[in-house]
């Protein structure tokens, strides 16, 4: 079947738009702050704490590839781990270019080394946001249960107005759309392009349906806890590096990963600007909630963004540059599997 060109011109508006978000919400987190009291701040951190968090964040791909393996076995895909490892570094590296074509490229990845077909591998993925979705809700538990005073805080500053009409008319046209899809699925299904969408819709559901058939739920269950501990610690450990954040406690470590959390859903690239302006509010909440300035909270956020964030681009980075060797070194491998066996 012959493969579409993509469009380089959408690639790069996509790209200036997301640098666009970063450069917007970066002047927005910086607006109004004296940056050499930012810079004394870094200047005096204890980084090896920052070496500590790192390893953290190596080993929660670790546990994700490991899991990954577990939800495809059930469709009769059996991977091997590193080529799992090497597709999700690559997915990672994507996401700095792209924001969310990670997804895909993982997916596509995969297939290039394991033949798993893409429609199945990535409604795998999208059963993993499902999954991390509710480990996040589990945090946000946490969070409200130690820490209402600096949710409640963060909420006020961030500026940030819900609309329950809105989110219930999007669930309505999702679960309308839904229905539609499973009423007139089998006409569509002769329609040469829609025919093509069933197919690819059915894949994924296929792959999300490998929830209910996984054959070591205790696993899947022990490496989802391993991959969110892991993002935990290297959250947290990081505030050790700055004395005024050293006596932060284990709740405080609950809030901050949330926080952190919404400010990279922003499709903002590399979650630049975003995650720092989630921080800044976050941290000042926090101080407030403390009795403490939120001027310094602001601070010590944006100094701690400014540690936290780049150590999650350089591991994104370096894992996904050696990941293109590794997996170029293993399709070929595959290759030759193939040539010999026929």
């Amino acid at each position: 079947m012959e493969k579409k060109s993509k469009n380089p011109l959408k690639s790069i508006l996509t790209i200036v738009i997301s640098l666009a978000f970063a450069g917007f919400f970066l002047w927005l987190a910086l607006k109004g702050l004296d940056f050499k009291v930012i810079q004394a701040s870094l200047a005096k951190a204890n980084y090896l704490w920052v070496l500590f968090a790192s390893v953290f964040g190596i080993l929660a791909y670790w546990f994700r590839a490991i899991r990954w393996n577990l939800m495809l076995e059930p469709m009769g895909h059996k991977i091997s781990n590193s080529n799992s490892f090497w597709s999700i570094s690559f997915g990672y590296l994507m996401n700095l270019t792209i924001p969310r074509s990670g997804e895909v490229a993982r997916a596509t990845a995969l297939y290039g080394v394991e033949k798993v077909p893409v429609d199945k591998s990535f409604g795998t993925i999208i059963l993993e946001r499902v999954v991390d979705l509710i480990c996040m809700m589990g945090f946000l538990g946490l969070t409200l249960l130690f820490k209402y005073e600096a949710i409640l805080s963060f909420y006020e500053n961030s500026g940030v107005n819900i609309n329950p009409n809105k989110i219930l008319l999007v669930l309505f046209i999702l679960a309308t759309g839904t229905i539609l899809f499973f009423v007139f699925r089998k006409r569509l299904v002769g329609v040469p392009f829609f025919g093509k969408v069933v197919n690819f819709i059915d894949g994924i559901f296929e792959g999300l349906a490998t929830i209910f058939k996984l054959k070591e739920k205790g696993k899947f269950i022990l490496y989802t806890l391993g991959i969110w501990i892991s993002y935990y610690f290297a959250a947290y450990l990081v505030c050790f590096a700055l004395p005024e954040t050293s006596n932060f406690t284990i709740a405080d470590g609950f809030f901050i990963i949330v926080v952190g959390t919404l400010g990279m859903i922003i499709p903002a690239s590399g979650g630049i600007g975003a995650f720092n302006l989630a921080m800044k509010f976050g941290f000042m909440a926090l101080f407030i909630s403390m009795g403490k300035s939120a001027e310094l909270g602001g601070e010590m956020g944006l100094t701690y963004s400014f540690i936290s964030l780049p150590l999650q681009i350089t591991i994104m980075l370096v894992m996904g540059l050696i990941s293109i060797p590794m997996l170029a070194k293993a399709r070929e491998k595959a290759v030759s599997d193939q040539e010999i066996n026929n």
